[in-house]
């Protein structure tokens, strides 16, 4: 292997690291922001009881903590694509790409975490550095 091989594949790795790690970034602070009770009171709005405020706010700050660290990824990748699915089509209702109510981030974001559920956490990550896991929870 030559050292462009090397370099290209180490590259490729902390690139893969800095998507993860800023996918997670922004569900752990929307989680976050889901603790607020404004939202909670917004709920009903969107249709949903006030009592999913925590297991909505959870499922956004557990899956973005476990995808930064790179355990279990693909599964809180896919629990994210689902979340990301609801709030395209329930809470946006999909009316436009761009604009107000756009979902152009949500696209980006639920594009994102596919990859992520697709590759794995990558070698950068505590799921390759325990090697006794199966792959199916990298």
């Amino acid at each position: 292997m030559t050292t462009a091989e090397i370099r290209e594949k180490i590259l490729n790795d902390v690139v893969f690291m800095g998507l993860r790690s800023a996918i997670g970034v922004i569900f752990i602070l929307h989680g976050m922001s889901k603790f607020n009770p404004g939202f909670a009171n917004n709920l009903p709005n969107m249709g949903f009881p006030i009592e999913m405020q925590i297991p909505l706010a959870l499922a956004e700050l557990v899956p973005g903590i476990l995808i930064i660290v790179g355990v279990l990824s693909r599964l809180s990748a896919s629990l994210i694509s689902i979340i990301m699915l609801g709030a395209i089509f329930m809470v946006k209702g999909a009316k436009s790409v761009t604009g107000q109510g756009g979902v152009e981030l949500d696209l980006i974001l639920l594009a994102s975490v596919l990859v992520i559920m697709i590759i794995g956490p990558g070698r950068i990550s505590i799921a390759q550095a325990i090697k006794k896991l199966p792959r199916c929870l990298h």
